[in-house]
């Protein structure tokens, strides 16, 4: 049995963002339950110069919405980075999710050899479809999610490796 690009994308990036949603709500019922300002959570870095947990979430659902659009050939939506509570980034995990699964298998099938631009602060980078998959999506939602897990945990969430991978099937 091969494994698809769709296979290979779409429902791993939709199992990534949803348990990030899911992290996401244990930490808003962590701050509820302990009397913690939810900004608290939200404007933690784990490093000064690192991102806030807001960006980290932000950049998930960026690289992905973007990933199923360049995959497909597709123009992606444009979602303003202006989320400021758990209600709005769950939202905009929400908005990612809608976006991603009406992706058709058909747009990504054969999109291994597509040739794919990313635009970066450093220039431009080209890749082929599954060159940009495997080197660059996956590994940014999977550095993002981590990282905003690793913000939570940091700050007393309890989240655990099994929030982070999800329910697990054979």
């Amino acid at each position: 049995m091969s494994l698809s690009m769709y296979q290979a994308s779409v429902p791993v990036f939709v199992r990534g963002l949803s348990n990030l949603r899911t992290i996401l709500g244990k930490a808003r019922a962590h701050a509820e339950a302990k009397k913690i300002a939810p900004e608290v959570f939200l404007t933690s870095r784990l490093y000064p110069d690192m991102f806030p947990l807001t960006r980290q979430v932000q950049i998930a659902c960026d690289v992905v919405k973007f990933g199923a659009a360049r995959l497909a050939g597709l123009e992606a939506p444009s979602f303003p980075d202006t989320e400021a509570t758990f209600d709005e980034l769950e939202q905009r995990i929400d908005k990612t999710l809608a976006y991603i699964q009406q992706v058709d298998a058909s747009q990504i099938e054969g999109s291994e050899t597509r040739v794919v631009n990313v635009k970066l602060p450093s220039g431009t980078i080209e890749f082929t479809g599954v060159a940009y998959l495997f080197d660059f999506v996956l590994p940014n939602l999977y550095f993002h999610s981590t990282t905003t897990y690793a913000i939570l945990r940091h700050n007393g969430v309890e989240v655990g490796k099994l929030d982070f991978l999800g329910k697990l099937s054979a």
